[in-house]
Order: C-alpha cells, then sequence, then structure tokens
C-alpha cells in the first residue's frame, strides 16, 4: 500500500475531528503550510485531461464486441452461427453469419466514428494553453499538465480549464461574471466573488506570497453545489479560516466575461471536475412499443422451440419404420449407429432450431434503432417549433423514446415559465394596508397615466410615512440583483437619470419586476461597489448600506432575506418570501389588511411576495454572525446547518406590506391545454404558487371551466375535518355522478357527465402519502387515485420538487401504469422531468436545468401540441407497423419451411437457398419498411392537428395489442400455406417445362420465394397511405433488385458466378407459363383476405382514424370531379 495512503489514513482518523466527512486538503501554489500549523501531506490527484472518449486503439474491437453481444438478440445469432459451425446443420454457418456480421459491422463502424469525433474534441481540448504562476511568473503550458493546487490565471473570453478556486480579479470589488452556456445552456451573466482575505492580490507577486490551504469535499457531480473552507496563513497570527461555497467556484467549461482577469487556484482536474462528473448519462427508459416487441420476441421464441421439437418427435417417429431409418442413397457409417441416440437427438434439436431460427428478426433491431434515430430529426427540423424570438428550436436529447409520445395519458406540467411567460411585472404594493400602483398612486398622489386605475385606500397616514420608506429600501435591499452598465461595465456608473443606462440582471425574474417596479415609486438601486449597497431615494439622496449577510432563497423555506447596517449604524434584518413561510414568523404589522390583499390579488392570478423586517441589536447581531459562521465553515452537512441557523434567524418579524407581480399566460396555452383534453390526456398542474393564483392560471389556461365542480383537499379543510372524512366525502361526490363506477381515462370531457377538479396543497398530499402506524397509508393512496381518476384536471400547489416527483411516481405506479409526461422549465422540474416516462424541458428564463435533464426540449409549451398530437401519433403508427410488419415478414418465411418438413422426411432439407436465406431479410424486404416507418402518413398533418380525439384511437398501445399482434401472425400463417400448397400442387400437375424438362426441388423453393417476396412488398404498398417518389422508387426497385439478383445468381447475366445448383434455375422456373399463372393467382389469394377485411372493418366498425381517412378520399374524389366537369364545360363553350 501506497505510505502516503497510509499517513492520510492516520491524520484523517487522529486529527480528532467530529464527524470526518471524505475531504481533500490542497496548498495552494504546492507551499507547505508554516511550521506547526498542520502534518504536511503529498496527495495525488488525476491530471487536467480530459478523456469523452470510450475505447482506445487496443480495446475496441475487443471491448465493443462485448458491448454487443450482451444484447440478447445478437447473443443469441451468435449461438446459433457457433451451433452451425459444431455440428452438422442443414444451412451454410454463412446464412445466419453474414447478417449477423453486417449487423455487428455496421454498429461498430457507426460507434467508432463517433468515438474517433470524441478523440478529436478531446485532444483539441487537453492540449489548448494555459497560463499559470510559478515562481512569481506567468508560465504557459498545455491544459492536459495542469495540476492540483496550480495557481491559474484567465483572461475575458477565455474558459476556466479546471475547477479553481476564485482568488482574486482585475476588478476592485473582487467580484468578476461569468457564463455557463457549455454547462448548462444558460447565457445570462452569473456574479462571482473571491475570497475575503485575497482579493487584494492583483499581480503575479502578490497571488505567489499567498500562504493558504483548501479544505473542501471529494468531486460530485451537483454544479450548483459546492462546500469548502480556506485556512489563509499569516506571519504571525493563527490562520482565518473563510467558508467558500459555489458563489467562489469557477467551474470548468464556463466563461469569463466583463472582467479582465482572474486568479484561481485549481481544486478538481481532469475527469474530476463538475463538467466531467456530468458526462454520464441519465437512467435509461424504455418506451412501451420496446417492452412490448421483447413480449413478441419470447412468444416467437418459444415458436421455434415448439417447431424444433415437434420436427425432432416426428423425424424418430418417421425413421422407427425400418426402411424409413436406412435408405440406400443414405446408409449410415458405423460410427453413426453407434451414437448415443440422446445425443442424436439432441443434435437434430439444435439443426431444426438453426434451421428456424429465422423466425426470430436479428434485422429488426438494426432497422427500429434507424429509425428511431433519423425520425428524430422530423422534430428537429421542424420550424413551426422554431422560436423565432429566442432563436431556440426543438432539442432531442434521446430517440429511445419517439413513440412514447403517441401514448401519453397524463401531462404533469409546472406553471411558471411553463404555461406563464416568466416575464414578470410589478403591478402594484400594498403597505400597511393601502394601495400603490406604480404610476398611477404614490405616496397618495395621482401620478400621470393612472387614468382607469382604481386607486384603493391611498391615503395614508403620517405615521405610515416611515414605513412605506422602510417598505420600499427593502425591496431595494433584499436580493441578489447584479446591475450592468451598458456602456462600460467595468467604470464608473452613469446617473440614473443620465438616460438610466444600467440593466439589472438576476437568476429570478421576480426580483429584476420588483426592484424596477420600486423605481418607478421612487426608490432605485444603484449598485453593490465594496460591499456596500447604494440606493436613490426620492430626494435624489445617494444612501449607502453595508451589506452583512445575505441567507439565500431555497425553495424550502421560500424566502430569502439580507441583513444590512444603515449609515446611522442600526442593523435591519429584511425579509421577502411567500406568505405561508412570512405571515406564521409575523408578531406585529396590519396582518389582516394585508393577508386580504394577497388572496385577492392571488385569485386574480397575480403572484404575490410578503415584506418583513426586523430590527437587530448589536449583540444580537454577533450572536446571528457566530451562529451563520459555525454552520458556512462546517464541511458535513452545512446545508442541514444553515437551514437551521436560518430558521433561527428568520423569526420576530414586523409585518410591512406585499407586492403582487404578473406573469402573463405563454401564447396559445389554453389552445394547447383545450386540444391535450380532446385527445384524451388529462393533464395536472403541479405548481409551488398559492392555491388563488393558481387556480386562476388554471381558469385562464381553460384547465378548469365554468361548469368544472372544484374539489378540494388542502390544510385548510383538514383542519376541519380528518384527512380519512374529507377522502371518503369527495369519493362519494365524484362516484356519485359517475354511476358509482370509476369514468374511463378518457372520458374527461364527456358531455353527459360532470366535469371535477382537484385542487390539493403540499401539507395535505404529504398526508395522503405518509404511511400509517396500522397500514391504512396505502388505503389513502388508493382512494386519493380513485378521485383523480374521476376528475379531468387536477392542481397541486404548495409543492416543494420532490413532492412534484412523488405525484408522478405515484400515478405512474398505479394499477393501471398509465404513460406519463412531465413538462416544466426550471431546476425544481428536474425531477418529475426524471420521473415521468417522457420528460420535456422548457427552454426558458429559469435556466436550461430542466431542458438538460429532460428527453426532449422545446421553447414553448404550445409546441407540445405538435409534438404529441403530430409527430408522437406518426412515430407510433410508424414503429408498430414496423414491429408487426416484420414478424409478419418472417412467420411467412419460416412456416413454408416447416411444412416442407413433412414433405421431405424431417431431412433437414432447406426449402430455399443459402443467398436468399442470407439476403431476405437484409436487402429483398428491408428498405421499403425503413422507408415506411419514416414518411408515412396515415392522414394528414392538418387533420391530425384539427382533430386531437384521433390520438385516442391509438391510445393504451392499441396497435400492439394481443389481437392485432395474432392477428398478423395468422395472416402470417395463412400466406404461407398458400405460398407453400400454391405452389405445391401447381408441381403436381405440371411437373415438365414446355421443352421436357423436369422442375426440381430448388424451382419448387424459389417459386416459393419469389411469391412471398412480390406477397410482403405488395401487403406494405397497401398499407402505404403516402406516396413519395421516394415510395415509388424503394418499393418497385427492391422487387426488381430481387429479379436482377436472381438472374445474377442463375448464371444469366453474369455467366461466370454461376452456382451450381442455382444454376438456370430462376430462367427456367420464368420459362414456364404455368409458373406465371401461379405467381400472380397465389399473390392475389394472399393479399385478398387482408384486403377484405379492412374493405368490412371500414364499412362496418370504422375507427374515428378511418372515418377521416374515408372523408378525406370522398373529398378529394369530388374536387377532382368538380375540376374534369370545369374543363369540360369550359372546352364545350370554346
Amino acid at each position: 500500500m501506497d505510505c502516503g495512503r497510509v499517513r492520510t489514513l492516520v491524520h484523517r482518523y487522529c486529527a480528532g475531528e467530529e464527524n470526518w466527512v471524505d475531504s481533500r486538503t490542497i496548498y495552494v501554489g504546492h507551499r507547505e503550510p508554516p511550521p506547526g500549523a498542520e502534518a504536511y501531506i503529498p496527495q495525488r490527484h488525476p491530471d487536467n485531461r480530459i478523456v469523452s472518449s470510450k475505447y482506445t486503439f487496443w480495446n475496441f474491437i475487443p471491448k465493443n464486441l462485448f458491448e454487443q453481444f450482451r444484447r440478447i438478440a445478437n447473443f443469441y445469432f451468435l449461438i446459433i452461427f457457433l451451433v452451425q459451425l459444431i455440428i452438422d446443420t442443414p444451412t451454410s454457418p454463412v446464412t445466419s453469419g453474414l447478417p449477423l456480421f453486417f449487423v455487428i459491422t455496421v454498429t461498430a463502424i457507426k460507434q467508432g466514428y463517433e468515438d474517433w469525433l470524441r478523440h478529436k474534441a478531446d485532444n483539441a481540448m487537453n492540449q489548448c494553453p494555459v497560463h499559470f504562476i510559478q515562481h512569481g511568473k506567468l508560465v504557459r503550458k498545455q491544459s492536459r499538465k495542469l495540476r492540483v493546487g496550480d495557481i491559474v490565471m484567465v483572461k475575458e473570453d477565455e474558459t476556466f480549464p479546471c475547477d479553481m478556486i476564485f482568488l482574486s480579479s482585475s476588478r476592485g470589488d473582487g467580484t468578476c461574471h461569468v457564463t455557463t452556456a457549455s454547462l448548462d445552456g444558460e447565457s445570462s451573466h452569473k456574479t462571482h466573488y473571491a475570497v475575503q482575505d485575497t482579493k487584494g492580490f492583483h499581480t503575479e507577486e502578490d497571488i505567489d506570497g499567498l500562504h493558504a490551504t483548501i479544505e473542501c469535499e471529494q468531486p460530485q457531480p451537483d454544479l450548483y453545489k459546492f462546500v469548502g473552507r480556506i485556512n489563509v496563513y499569516s506571519d504571525r497570527n493563527d490562520p482565518v479560516v473563510r467558508p467558500l461555497g459555489s458563489e467562489n467556484l469557477l467551474l470548468r467549461g464556463a466563461t469569463l466575461k466583463n472582467t479582465e482577469k482572474v486568479f484561481g487556484v485549481a481544486i478538481y482536474t481532469g475527469m474530476e471536475t463538475k463538467m466531467a462528473l456530468n458526462y454520464q448519462s441519465k437512467s435509461q427508459k424504455r418506451s412501451a412499443v420496446e417492452k412490448s416487441m421483447n413480449v413478441f420476441l419470447i412468444v416467437y421464441l418459444c415458436i421455434l422451440i415448439s417447431k424444433a421439437l415437434i420436427n425432432t418427435v416426428l423425424k424418430y417417429v418417421w425413421q422407427s419404420e425400418p426402411f424409413r431409418d436406412e435408405p440406400w442413397y443414405n446408409q449410415k457409417t458405423e460410427s453413426e449407429r453407434q451414437r448415443n441416440l440422446l445425443l442424436r437427438a439432441l443434435t437434430d434439436f439444435l439443426a431444426f432450431m438453426v434451421l428456424f431460427n429465422y423466425i426470430i428478426p436479428v434485422s429488426m433491431y438494426v432497422t427500429v434503432e434507424m429509425q428511431k434515430f433519423l425520425g428524430s430529426y422530423f422534430i428537429t427540423w421542424d420550424e413551426e417549433m422554431f422560436d423565432e424570438a429566442t432563436g431556440e428550436g426543438p432539442l432531442v436529447n434521446t430517440s429511445d423514446l419517439n413513440e412514447e409520445l403517441g401514448q401519453v395519458e397524463y401531462i404533469f406540467t409546472d406553471k411558471t415559465g411553463t404555461l406563464t411567460e416568466n416575464n414578470m411585472e410589478f403591478k402594484e404594493c400594498c403597505i400597511e394596508g393601502h394601495v400603490y400602483v406604480p404610476h398611477a398612486v404614490c405616496n397618495g398622489q395621482v401620478l400621470p397615466g393612472a387614468a382607469g386605475i382604481d386607486m384603493i385606500d391611498s391615503s395614508p397616514g403620517p405615521g405610515t410615512r416611515e414605513r412605506e420608506e422602510l417598505f420600499f429600501r427593502a425591496l431595494c435591499l433584499c436580493h441578489t440583483i447584479q446591475v450592468k452598465d451598458d456602456d462600460d461595465v467595468d467604470g464608473p456608473r452613469k446617473s440614473p437619470d443620465g438616460g438610466k443606462s444600467c440593466v439589472y440582471i438576476s437568476s429570478s425574474p421576480d426580483e429584476v419586476a420588483l426592484v424596477e417596479g420600486v423605481q418607478r415609486l421612487g426608490f432605485t438601486y444603484l449598485r453593490l461597489k465594496d460591499n456596500y449597497m447604494e440606493i436613490l431615494n426620492r430626494e435624489n439622496d445617494v444612501e449607502r448600506f453595508e451589506l452583512l449577510e445575505i441567507l439565500s432563497f431555497d425553495s424550502v423555506r421560500r424566502r430569502m432575506s439580507v441583513i444590512v447596517k444603515s449609515a446611522t449604524g442600526e442593523i435591519y434584518l429584511f425579509c421577502k418570501g411567500a406568505d405561508s413561510s412570512i405571515f406564521p414568523r409575523v408578531i406585529e404589522g396590519k396582518v389582516d389588511q394585508i393577508r386580504a390583499r394577497v388572496e385577492r390579488n392571488a385569485v386574480e392570478g397575480l403572484r404575490t411576495l410578503c415584506v418583513a423586517y426586523r430590527r437587530l441589536a448589536p449583540e444580537e447581531y454577533d450572536g446571528v454572525c457566530a451562529l451563520l459562521q459555525a454552520a458556512k465553515v462546517a464541511l458535513q452537512d452545512r446545508e442541514k446547518k444553515l437551514a437551521e441557523a436560518y430558521e433561527q434567524i428568520e423569526k420576530d418579524f414586523i409585518l410591512l406590506g406585499a407586492t403582487a407581480v404578473e406573469d402573463r399566460l405563454q401564447e396559445k396555452a389554453a389552445d394547447t391545454i383545450e386540444a391535450l383534453q380532446k385527445a384524451g390526456i388529462k393533464v395536472w398542474v403541479l405548481t409551488g404558487d398559492k392555491m388563488e393564483t393558481a387556480a386562476a392560471t388554471c381558469y385562464a389556461c381553460r384547465l378548469f371551466r365554468r361548469g368544472t365542480q372544484l374539489l378540494e383537499l388542502t390544510t385548510k379543510r383538514l383542519e376541519e375535518q380528518s384527512l380519512h372524512d374529507v377522502l371518503f366525502e369527495l369519493s362519494k361526490t365524484v362516484l356519485r355522478h359517475s354511476g358509482s363506477l370509476t369514468r374511463d381515462n378518457f372520458s374527461g370531457l364527456s358531455a353527459d357527465l360532470q366535469d371535477f377538479g382537484l385542487i390539493i396543497d403540499g401539507a395535505a398530499l404529504s398526508l395522503v402519502m405518509k404511511p400509517r402506524e396500522d397500514g391504512s397509508g396505502g388505503h389513502y393512496r388508493e382512494l386519493f387515485l380513485e378521485i383523480c381518476r374521476n376528475c379531468s384536471a387536477v392542481l397541486c400547489c404548495r409543492m416543494a420538487p420532490l413532492q412534484k416527483a412523488q405525484i408522478v411516481k405515484l400515478i405512474k405506479l398505479s394499477k393501471e401504469h398509465p404513460i406519463t409526461l412531465a413538462i416544466g422549465d426550471g431546476a425544481n422540474d428536474v425531477s418529475m422531468i426524471l420521473e415521468a416516462h417522457v420528460g420535456i424541458g422548457v427552454i426558458g428564463k429559469e435556466g436550461r436545468q430542466a431542458a438538460r435533464n429532460s428527453d426532449y426540449a422545446v421553447p414553448k409549451f404550445k409546441d407540445l401540441r405538435k409534438m404529441l398530437l403530430v409527430h408522437g401519433h406518426f412515430y407510433y403508427v410508424r414503429i408498430s407497423e414496423l414491429v408487426q410488419y416484420f414478424f409478419y415478414k418472417n412467420v411467412c418465411f419460416i412456416f413454408p419451411q416447416f411444412l416442407y418438413q413433412f414433405f421431405c422426411g424431417f431431412s433437414q432439407q432447406t426449402l430455399y437457398d443459402t443467398a436468399y436465406l442470407t439476403l431476405y431479410n437484409i436487402s429483398f424486404t428491408s428498405l421499403p419498411i425503413l422507408l415506411y416507418s419514416l414518411m408515412e402518413q396515415h392522414v394528414s398533418i392538418d387533420t391530425l392537428r384539427r382533430e386531437p380525439s384521433l390520438y385516442r384511437d391509438i391510445a393504451k398501445n392499441a396497435l400492439l395489442r394481443w389481437r392485432v399482434f395474432i392477428y398478423w401472425t395468422l395472416l402470417g400463417v395463412f400466406d404461407a400455406l398458400v405460398f407453400f400448397f400454391g405452389a405445391y400442387f401447381m408441381f403436381e400437375n405440371t411437373t415438365v417445362t414446355s421443352n421436357g424438362q423436369i422442375f426440381g426441388n430448388w424451382t419448387f423453393g424459389t417459386l416459393v420465394f419469389t411469391v412471398m417476396v412480390f406477397t410482403v412488398t405488395l401487403k406494405l404498398a397497401l398499407d402505404t397511405h403516402y406516396w413519395t417518389w421516394v415510395n415509388h422508387f424503394v418499393i418497385w426497385g427492391s422487387l426488381l433488385f430481387y429479379v436482377v439478383f436472381s438472374l445474377l445468381w442463375g448464371g444469366i447475366i453474369w455467366p461466370f458466378l454461376s452456382y451450381q445448383r442455382m444454376y438456370y434455375v430462376f430462367v427456367q422456373m420464368l420459362s414456364s407459363g404455368p409458373a406465371w399463372l401461379v405467381i400472380i393467382l397465389l399473390i392475389t389469394v394472399s393479399l385478398l383476405p387482408d384486403v377484405l377485411k379492412k374493405v368490412l372493418c371500414r364499412q362496418l366498425w370504422p375507427s374515428a382514424t378511418e372515418r377521416i381517412q374515408t372523408k378525406s378520399q370522398c373529398l378529394s374524389v369530388e374536387q377532382s370531379t368538380i375540376f374534369m366537369l370545369s374543363q369540360t364545360s369550359s372546352s364545350l363553350s370554346f
């Protein structure tokens, strides 16, 4: 064991640190700590090379083969190929080896090329130059040679070469602006802060003299979380300990903006950087079609084994007669006679398995993968889903779930930024019960442009003036906004009166709306400089507040606070947050008036926030500061300790007032929800907003209608009744109106049933989900699900991110196992996006976390309509036909071979030639179905958009149900019987050609094969509704290729390729008149049942899709008739 590792372990376990966690120590600039400070333990870390490639030159072949043969189908065909090599089988090993080799080679070439591109990108990244400090001077070297502990200098517009702690910058306030577009897609500038004790080091010599160590957590992939601390040593004193968080960490891949240069120390390099740790893919999701396909494969495998078993038994029954066991032309050798009977039976069984193995379509997997990969481009190329305003189009992060878009039964959507624009506009504020509207009422005075605005309670008394100004100061100070000057970011800021050239930047649009709104009411936030926040009051005087602490916002607390010190020395704690998190902590203020105004604004669909404050005495602040410092420098459970500290600090507030901000509905959001509901999809809204605000939005977007009866399962109601009583009462209500029967999932908009809408909040959901000691928790969940099934829409408000995922999981795992889709735009939606069968991210203003973690991303919510009702519909119909057609054509292929054994003494004689066996699935029948699965449109795009109800025709995996699967299989068996016995009876009566030659078994097999190739191809042509020149070329081209190949293989076109047993066979068959007649007759008879079935079903039991198709055909015929009549009449008049 390495000695350094032993020393590290001894130090860690003997250092006496309580609750030691796995952390690392970094020596800044590789300088040892002063004597007596702590033991110097050199640690090993990886270099800065990034390796995103999977393979090397040496391991590509073995590793790639290993990965490919882990797939069941590939492994199965490998076993069949090995059986053919080991024992004497009726078919050549080439027949299964060549298709397998083709599949493996194509996949290997594709994966090899993709990996070569990754190698190329890695080399470009690893060899780019980096500046770092060595002995007080700047040295340039390649990025891959960077080590943990190196001090790096990065200039403006350069990307950070590793994860590093921000030490200092060229800006006097020790800040820098960063964009993380390559990490999470966010193009907005984020502000990072240098360590307080090192931000004054601006030169290489100063930085090189820094004596410090950094303790931090081991690498982990969360981009938004970092825990560490820095010990800065001076000559005489004890080290100064400062906490380090994500605001001090500059991530690899991020770009420096609007800052001349920064210095930082490398803490994570190479494959330990957060960017590299995020390379790993999400958990694999499997579509319902893929699951059906695997079940069907198992069924066909059982059929294969049954066929082999039946033939093996019948062979030995046949050979039980003495004269059949050893005919004169095939007498056994002595060794064959002495072989064990069981061994002979096993060999024969394996031989039959090889003979019939083509019933399992190996090429289906390749075709399905190609269809999914190529088909995904139809989404990315869709110009209607491109957003001109943002320049963004739809993204496909995985093509494995394309067809799942056509099977969605439940949609779970976020509200803010998904249904709404996330473009906030400040509407009003309420202070001490008095309402202030920007540009309308300010301090009791009517301002210009106030016409038509209701000036409610707008005459504050003289005692309210102080609270009013304190409220405005709170809004100007309680935020994390950065001020960007349009002309010169690093230079002095212009006066706000000089054209208002400043731009507010924040990760939250709410904060910008509030600061801009209060600016219109007379208070302007200027900037943060040297830890002082500057605001301009109504008298145009600049007020300076020292920023002491920021208690950051999080989705659990639902509030944020700042602690500031005024110029007079007073210390204030200002807090803003959701009313549910502020009101319980208030001890003074006009709570009732403000609560009434908040509830009124919420009903109107406005987003509300409450503002409160608390004065801190100096000794109180010292206690607060010590509490926060202890939590901030903790390496273990820092978040938990900070949350406990915040809970102790944020209390005993005096309520100042509340704000109202409007977030408008997205364009066509209401139309989209209405169309989705008509398609039979249930839409649930999961939001963290107030119930009243969310309910108003639901009415606006037509999720709830005027006739919808709202049922409430909220904390307020549970205070009056027990959960048990409320659930049973709601259950009785919905079941009474639906005739005591659970309504179908897709009858949400049925006219004869009462529409119900359920509203539930986070606290009530926790009670429903919470397991009881008496085991009744599961019963509550079932009752809750029963109520939800009978509601046309559900609104879940006051939801934490994990509760959103819980709801999705609850529905996903219910007894119907419906297909779920989650759509959201923020980091708080990621958990439900990952939980749902299909996750869609909206490329919005809350960052790209949702889009990065989703399966698909769209610019707007309205794009969901086309993605599901058009693209999803087409994807599902196409791949369902592909899967069923593959099984059908393989039954047609192999069942005649099974029947042939009854006429050849179960001797394992093949019916088809080796070339036909090999190329049937690879060449003759593969391309038409691939093109069909990419281009087929059974109804037009406009029709699908106009008739959302057509989505119901394919719901619940309708095209891959057992009834449909059995029909396709029986159709294949029928066609195979027609091929075989039709050709057999023709041969029985017409065995001699016109020149006296006799047809042989190869001619018989070729005739069956010819009829089969034409039948399965024409069957696909009959199923095609959308014809283009490509379809014509591929379908008729495939048939022409088969004829040309057969002539070539028979030595007609290319004589030196003459193959002994197939020489002139094809031509000899075509030279017979009866053969031509039989081919045409058998193709017609084979296709007739399917045609009759379609005609009868369309006439007697038409589906909605078939009615639309018939209507469209009638319209087109009518239009063409009118056109012809008009042309005729015009020519007659002429």
